[in-house]
């Protein structure tokens, strides 16, 4: 991908939303940028991908209110659309609330769950994943090996960088989340050896962009972690938390929210604080999955197309 001027905030962007029915969203690298397709949309993926991923996010395994007292069961709902993809996934990554109340049991059964899916899962903790005693113990001695600090950690895969930041140690509720200075010298040491032309997908569990301050839907030092970012040409940027779809383009950065498999939260500041949102059971299943979004910039077009569990 050409490194030019792109990332101007005077460039044109096309932003498309449509709608899709299914569990989750499947992601391939084409032409250097993701895209995606939900899981529930054509027959076979694209022949020309090179990397095929998904992402789920918020599953709260051990959640058992009126909200969906179910989560083991739309878990599982997500995973079976996984298994049944016509081309393998060579990735998972999953965006944070593994559990709901840092449990040995509930990181049990979540193990369970995703640990035969048919690609290897990489995991960002959300805070519900660190409420155990030992202030995220639990969740670093089953998923920290290798990583820095906290659990944040990159790899490279079919050409493209992933970079899982970590921004819930710190977080209180009503309060934005913060990485931290010793994350971001990490961050910045990291970035060094990324050439600008490679596609980058950072993914974390609270937004990195100011959704809804007061209830604590963004991170204070983002703007930070965006201004390394900006000279990158093709950024994406996951997370989850907020159980909605939010998105926003900035330049050659698309932020991008998704749907928990566990239960829907309000719209931001339609309720008098974030929390589960009781819905009709029979409309349960259109608040959970992630969403579709379609953008074209220029010949290099990036989509993420999400998906709901309302057609299943």
């Amino acid at each position: 991908m050409d490194n030019d001027n792109d990332a101007a905030p005077s460039r044109r962007h096309l932003l498309k939303c449509s709608a899709w029915a299914g569990t989750g969203v499947a992601w391939a690298m084409l032409g250097g940028v993701p895209r995606a397709f939900a899981l529930d949309g054509p027959a076979r993926a694209p022949d020309e991908l090179k990397l095929l991923f998904v992402q789920l996010s918020d599953s709260h395994i051990g959640f058992n209110k009126a909200a969906n007292p179910e989560p083991v069961k739309t878990l599982n709902e997500a995973k079976a659309k996984i298994r049944a993809l016509p081309k393998t996934p060579q990735l998972i990554l999953h965006t944070g609330d593994i559990t709901h109340l840092s449990r040995p049991d509930e990181f049990d059964t979540a193990a369970q769950i995703l640990g035969d899916l048919p690609a290897p899962v990489r995991y960002v903790p959300g805070e519900h994943d660190i409420l155990d005693e030992g202030a995220g113990k639990a969740y670093l001695d089953r998923y920290g090996k290798g990583t820095k600090g906290n659990g944040w950690y990159s790899f490279d895969m079919a050409g493209v960088h992933f970079i899982a930041l970590v921004n819930v140690f710190d977080f209180k509720p009503g309060q934005e989340a913060s990485l931290g200075a010793d994350q971001l010298a990490w961050l910045k040491d990291d970035l060094r050896a990324v050439s600008h032309s490679t596609p980058v997908v950072v993914y974390t569990h609270i937004p990195l962009w100011d959704i809804y301050a007061p209830w604590g839907w963004g991170t204070s030092d983002s703007e930070v972690t965006v201004a390394m970012l900006r000279p990158y040409g093709s950024v994406t940027v996951l997370n989850g938390h907020i159980h909605q779809i939010q998105q926003k383009v900035e330049g050659n950065i698309t932020f991008h929210t998704a749907r928990g498999t566990a239960y829907p939260q309000p719209a931001p500041g339609a309720a008098d604080s974030p929390g589960p949102l009781v819905v009709p059971p029979e409309q349960l299943r259109s608040y959970l999955g992630v969403s579709d979004i379609s953008v074209r910039r220029g010949r290099h077009p990036l989509a993420i197309h999400d998906a709901t569990l309302s057609e299943m």
